[in-house]
């Protein structure tokens, strides 16, 4: 089986759901903690390729980060918009699940299912 990794904040609910029931499920994961071992903006760009995501598709707008930027005001290309998740991980959805060339953002948890 391919090697499953679970790319989360570990005190998000949905990260927790997404973990539980792969672990119920007996599914090998690993987990990484982006705030502790941060996107660099390669890996970030490959794993928005592999979910056939722009930047903009993965941006969290209810944070302060995406406020304080004023997204809402300025109009970010998407490579400004990449830059800034590298710089400020609140501004990346989560969590975002990588099994081999496949890679879903998991909101709702039941998205699991796409991987199997």
């Amino acid at each position: 089986m391919q090697k499953i990794t679970i790319y989360e904040k570990p005190t998000c609910t949905t990260c927790r759901k997404v973990a539980k029931a792969l672990t119920e499920n007996g599914v090998n994961f690993e987990k990484v903690n982006y705030y502790i071992k941060p996107f660099s903006k390669t890996k970030l760009k490959t794993l928005l390729k592999k979910a056939k995501l722009k930047p903009s598709e993965l941006l969290r707008k209810n944070e302060l980060a995406y406020k304080n930027l004023k997204f809402k005001e300025k109009k970010y290309t998407e490579a400004q918009i990449l830059d800034l998740m590298v710089k400020h991980p609140d501004l990346v959805q989560r969590p975002i699940i990588e099994k081999g060339n496949k890679v879903i953002l998991a909101r709702p948890p039941e998205k699991i299912s796409e991987l199997f």
